[in-house]
């Protein structure tokens, strides 16, 4: 069965409205925001500053009153499920869209499992309080500004090579982006999505089980859509959003979550069956380290050598002081990007 969760409840709360009166970016003066809401202008400037602790950047101007300084393009679950249609949301248990949470990765690893017979289950967020990267980096995640997105899946049992479906998921991914208009997305090992040598998403798997048993792994997605620049300064690398690639031309962020949201549950189907001998081309394709000069950090340990690519298990390998080495962790850095 499929389940819609909006997570606001029946009760839509004063800062939900004030949000939907503010989403379309035009100037609101505070007299009529109060009007609408029932509360004083006391209030709405209480809760507007707590839409500014969302990563939010709403301007006041003397004597007109208050805008967002970029139109919200909020989730919306209706419009999820009629891109999912039919098909995908036999296989999904529930779908679950947060106004602002901690991780959606960590909420799905400490939800219940779900019955075998809808081994998926999706969560995303407006809003992420304590977004996840790898190795416990911090996701920048300020409020409708990006897509936070994560998905579980149960497996019956446990598929061979199941790291690999990091790598499958960022072909999706691609493969998305590139229906869209974006050219030339790349893909460096083992989960960042780049346009232009610069981070444009990434790719955060986890998983529990155990071999040859049932198991399941939750695929989390962040992927910058319109990044405020307070947030953008936040970031310690290279980075690009959608604005950036696509301009005028990019999709309406719910449209793109919906659309992603899809692709990633049929990578799942379509791993459970085939495994990554599906994907290992379409990756390859768009492999942004193969035959460049690299730097893998390891343990502590540091390696410089030239990437030959992947294997049949998805594993990069290395050439390295004329001995190739097949590395299945670890964090890579070109060091020219192309």
């Amino acid at each position: 069965m499929f389940i819609v969760n909006q997570t606001t409840g029946k009760h839509v709360s004063k800062q939900d409205q004030l949000l939907e009166l503010l989403a379309d970016g035009g100037v609101h003066s505070g007299e009529a925001l109060a009007a609408r809401l029932g509360v004083s202008r006391a209030a709405v400037w209480k809760q507007l500053q707590r839409l500014g602790e969302l990563g939010l950047e709403i301007s006041a101007r003397h004597g007109q009153g208050y805008r967002l300084s970029k139109p919200l393009e909020l989730l919306d679950v209706d419009l999820l499920r009629a891109r999912l249609g039919d098909e995908l949301c036999r296989h999904i248990a529930a779908v679950e869209i947060y106004r602002s949470i901690d991780s959606t990765n960590r909420y799905l690893m400490e939800v219940p499992p779900d019955s075998l017979a809808t081994p998926g289950r999706l969560c995303l967020a407006e809003h992420q309080s304590a977004g996840r990267g790898r190795r416990g980096r911090r996701w920048q995640s300020p409020f409708g500004a990006s897509i936070y997105l994560s998905l579980r899946w149960q497996f019956a049992e446990t598929p061979a090579q199941l790291p690999a479906l990091a790598l499958a998921a960022g072909v999706a991914v691609a493969q998305v982006l590139e229906a869209v208009g974006l050219e030339a997305v790349g893909l460096k090992w083992p989960n960042d999505l780049y346009w232009q040598g610069r981070k444009l998403g990434g790719i955060l798997l986890e998983m529990r089980g155990e071999a040859g048993g049932a198991s399941e792994v939750v695929i989390g997605l962040g992927l910058n859509v319109s990044m405020p620049d307070s947030a953008g300064r936040e970031i310690d690398q290279l980075w690009v959003d959608l604005d950036q690639a696509l301009g005028p031309a990019r999709p309406h962020r719910a449209e793109l979550a919906a659309d992603l949201a899809g692709a990633l549950c049929r990578v799942a189907l379509r791993f459970s069956r085939e495994g990554f001998a599906a994907f290992i081309a379409d990756y390859e394709q768009r492999d942004i380290l193969a035959g460049h000069e690299v730097r893998l950090e390891q343990s502590g340990r540091i390696l410089q050598g030239t990437a030959l690519g992947i294997d049949a298990d998805g594993a990069l390998r290395l050439q390295v002081d004329g001995e190739a080495r097949r590395v299945v962790s670890g964090d890579v850095s070109l060091r020219r990007m192309p």
